[in-house]
């Protein structure tokens, strides 16, 4: 699903903030993403998500050569890719159910055909109480769990999660990891990115280990 091979990336002029990443990513396969702050995770996950393109080395996302593609074949991979971001990226205006539904309705899907998977989807993550409340009325773990549920919406085949459980305490860190385990169960691959290295100690999966720049361990 996803090969990189000896890529670097640089930001401008200044220093390679990766440098010689190699490692592949299988199909229906759950990896942690780890390292210190200001290692590399955020630039690698922006690189899977084709936000990013490297400096050098090549990357095959689908058996496509991302440095190939054009903006249209990046918007078709992209459909096939979720990412749930560090900060959330909520629209305020808009209902919990709202922005959730929000890739379907930008895909122009008429939202009798998705309304009712829309609101299995909240149940799932446990906001089928929270369908018509506002982000900003949402806990932090709640909006979390919004932003989950955003990235599934489109029955994605890769999933990516940037610190999801950074903002939350233990007890609903270990529920949203669980959240992840099942999706991965349910045939989804998954790079979970964490400093956190008791969340990564619940569950036994591959761990990529970045450090200043470099995947210095895998396993």
């Amino acid at each position: 699903m996803v090969r990189f091979e000896n890529v670097g990336l640089r930001y401008g002029i200044g220093p390679e903030v990766l440098r010689d990443v190699s490692f592949e990513i299988g199909p229906q396969s759950f990896q942690f993403l780890t390292g210190p702050s200001g290692a590399g995770k955020t630039s690698l996950l922006r690189l899977l998500f084709l936000s990013l393109r490297p400096t050098r080395g090549l990357i095959t996302l689908f058996g496509n050569d991302v440095l190939r593609l054009g903006p249209d074949d990046i918007a078709a991979l992209r459909r096939r890719i979720g990412i749930v971001f560090q900060d959330f990226r909520l629209l305020d205006h808009l209902t919990t159910y709202e922005n959730v539904a929000l890739p379907l309705r930008v895909q122009g899907r008429d939202e009798r055909s998705y309304r009712a998977e829309v609101i299995e989807l909240l149940h799932w993550v446990g906001l089928g109480d929270r369908l018509h409340v506002l982000p900003p009325v949402l806990s932090g773990g709640e909006k979390q769990r919004a932003a989950i549920a955003r990235a599934l919406i489109s029955r994605p085949e890769f999933l990516l999660a940037d610190e999801p459980t950074g903002n939350v305490d233990p007890p609903l860190a270990r529920r949203l990891l669980r959240l992840f385990v099942e999706l991965h169960r349910s045939g989804t691959a998954v790079v979970l990115a964490t400093h956190d290295a008791a969340l990564m100690d619940q569950h036994d999966a591959r761990r990529l280990v970045l450090a200043e720049g470099r995947l210095h361990e895998e396993r």
